[in-house]
C-alpha cells in the first residue's frame, strides 16, 4: 500500500530535508507537489484540502521557519497531520462487556467480509486469548455458511451452524444463546454482503443490529475502491451506528487513498487492515506508523512485533546456543531461517516496512518477486542430509545434480552457496566478536557485491 504516494512524497521530502533555510515560497511549492500526490493517490478532495490547509498553517508559522532545521521540522508537520487525518492513534475493540461480546460485520458484496471474520477470530484467539465463536447470517450467497465453517475449522474456533432457510435475526439470536451456554468471550456475526446500498437490505441489517445490540459494528470495505470506500462507509454509518472500519486487500492497493480518506469522511476509526488471503493477514491499524511508511520512514515497530509473533522462539534459541558454542552454521540452519522469513511474508513483506524503500529504483524492487525464498528452500531440499551438514562436499557435479533436482540452474545453486557463506561468516563473527562482529558481518553482506538475491 502507498507505493505511488511514497515515491512522489519521498522525492519532495528529500529535497527539503537538507535545506538550511525554507521560505514561504518553497513551502508553497512543496505543498503543491504534496497536493498533486494525494489527489493522484485517490484521496478524497475534502481530505486533501483540509490536510494541505492544516500543514500550511503550521508550516509558515514559527514552528518551521524559525526552526534550526526547517526541512526536518516541515517533515514532522506533514507526518503529524497525516497521522491526525487517519485518527491519531490505534483504536482498540471494546470487549469490556458481559460475555459474549457481539461483533457485527457489515459491508458490500466482494469486500472480503467472510475472510475478515476468520482473520479477526484468529487475531482475538491468539493475541487477545479469547474464546471465539463465529456464525454466518448470510442466507443469500451460496456457500457463504460453508466458507465460514471451513475457516473456523482452519483456525480452530467454535462455529455455530446455520441454514439458508432461516431468518438472519433468528440465526443471530440462537447463536447468542449458544455462545452464553458455551462460555464464549466473543461472538462474530457475518452478514450478507450488499451489492449496493439498497433499502431492503439496509432495513434487514438494521433489524439484525436492533435484535443483537452488538458492542462493535465493523464496516468491511475494499481499499482498492479508493475514495469510493469512504463514500460507501459514510452511507453505511448514516444507516448503522458503526464503531469502526476494516480495510481489506491493502496489499493490492498501491495508492492508499481509502486509508487517508475513511476516518475524515466517516468520523469512524480504521481499526484493522487486511493483507492477503491467509488467516493471519490482519494488522491493527496504527495511524502514526502508517504516516511514517507514507513518508518512507519505514515501520520498524510493526516489523519488531511481526518478528515477535511469527518467529519460532525455540528454534531461534537453539541456533543462538549453537553459535555461542562455536558450532558451525550449516544449510539446515539456513533453511530454518529462510522458512521463518517466508512466514513473515518473504522479502517483499519485509521490504514494505523498511525505511528508505521509496528511494530504491523500481527496477531493483521489481527483482523481489516473492519467489526468492521458496527457490532457495527448494535448492536446500534437493541436497542430501550429509551435504546440508557438510556444505564443503558440494563440488561441481553435486551442484549440477542439485540444480536439476530443484528445477533451477547451477548458477542459482552457486548464488545460494555464496549467500550461505556470507551468513556463515556473519554467524562465526557473532560467536567470536559479539554484537560488533555481527554488525560488521551484516555491513559486509549488504555491501552490494552480490546484488539482489535471486531474480
Amino acid at each position: 500500500m502507498f507505493e505511488s504516494l511514497t515515491q512522489r512524497l519521498s522525492g519532495t521530502i528529500e529535497r527539503l530535508r537538507g535545506r538550511g533555510r525554507l521560505t514561504e515560497e518553497n513551502i508553497r511549492e512543496s505543498l503543491r507537489e504534496v497536493r498533486i500526490a494525494l489527489l493522484e493517490a485517490d484521496v478524497a478532495l475534502p481530505v486533501v484540502q483540509a490536510l494541505i490547509e492544516r500543514i500550511k498553517v503550521r508550516a509558515v508559522g514559527q514552528e518551521v521557519l524559525k526552526s534550526l532545521t526547517p526541512g526536518q521540522a516541515l517533515i514532522k508537520v506533514v507526518r503529524d497531520e497525516l497521522t491526525t487525518v487517519m485518527g491519531s492513534q490505534a483504536t482498540d475493540l471494546n470487549l469490556n462487556v458481559p460475555a459474549p461480546a457481539v461483533i457485527l460485520m457489515a459491508g458490500l458484496q466482494g469486500a472480503g467480509k467472510t475472510t475478515t471474520v476468520g482473520k479477526l477470530a484468529k487475531h482475538l484467539k491468539e493475541r487477545r486469548k479469547k474464546k471465539v465463536m463465529v456464525v454466518s447470517a448470510d442466507v443469500y450467497r451460496p456457500a457463504a455458511i460453508e466458507q465460514l465453517k471451513q475457516l473456523a475449522g482452519q483456525i480452530d474456533v467454535l462455529f455455530f451452524a446455520s441454514d439458508a432457510s432461516q431468518k438472519p435475526v433468528d440465526i443471530a439470536r440462537a447463536a447468542i444463546a449458544d455462545a452464553r451456554k458455551s462460555y464464549v468471550d466473543v461472538l462474530l456475526i457475518d452478514t450478507a454482503g450488499r451489492l449496493a446500498i439498497d433499502e431492503a437490505m439496509m432495513s434487514e441489517i438494521k433489524a439484525l443490529h436492533a435484535a443483537v445490540s452488538p458492542v462493535e459494528t465493523l464496516f468491511v470495505v475494499d481499499s482498492m475502491t479508493g475514495q469510493d470506500a469512504a463514500t460507501t462507509a459514510k452511507a453505511f454509518s448514516e444507516a448503522l451506528p458503526l464503531t469502526g472500519v476494516v480495510l481489506t486487500k491493502t496489499d493490492g492497493d498501491a495508492r492508499g487513498g481509502a486509508a487517508l480518506s475513511v476516518r475524515y469522511v466517516t468520523g469512524r476509526p480504521i481499526k484493522f487492515i487486511g493483507v492477503g488471503e491467509k488467516p493471519d493477514g490482519l494488522d491493527v491499524f496504527h495511524p502514526d506508523r502508517v504516516a511514517s511508511r507514507i513518508l518512507d520512514m519505514g515501520d520498524v515497530l510493526s516489523l519488531v512485533e511481526q518478528v515477535e509473533q511469527q518467529v519460532d522462539k525455540d528454534k531461534a534459541q537453539k541456533l543462538a546456543e549453537k553459535v555461542a558454542k562455536g558450532k558451525k552454521f550449516d544449510l539446515n540452519d539456513m533453511k530454518d531461517q529462510l522458512e521463518q522469513m517466508q512466514n513473515m511474508g518473504g522479502l517483499h513483506g519485509l521490504m514494505d516496512k523498511l525505511p528508505g524503500m521509496g528511494q530504491i529504483p523500481d527496477a531493483v524492487k521489481n527483482q523481489v518477486t516473492g519467489k526468492e525464498v521458496p527457490r532457495m528452500v527448494a535448492i536446500i531440499n534437493s541436497m542430501t542430509k550429509k551435504e546440508r551438514r557438510n556444505p564443503a562436499l558440494l563440488n561441481g557435479s553435486r551442484r549440477a545434480r542439485i540444480a536439476k533436482g530443484s528445477g533451477l540452474t547451477p548458477a542459482d545453486v552457486n548464488k545460494l552457496m555464496k549467500q550461505y557463506q556470507q551468513m556463515e561468516k556473519m554467524m562465526s563473527k557473532l560467536s567470536g566478536g559479539g554484537m560488533k562482529g555481527l554488525m560488521r558481518g551484516m555491513k559486509g553482506m549488504m555491501g552490494g557485491r552480490g546484488g539482489m538475491p535471486f531474480r
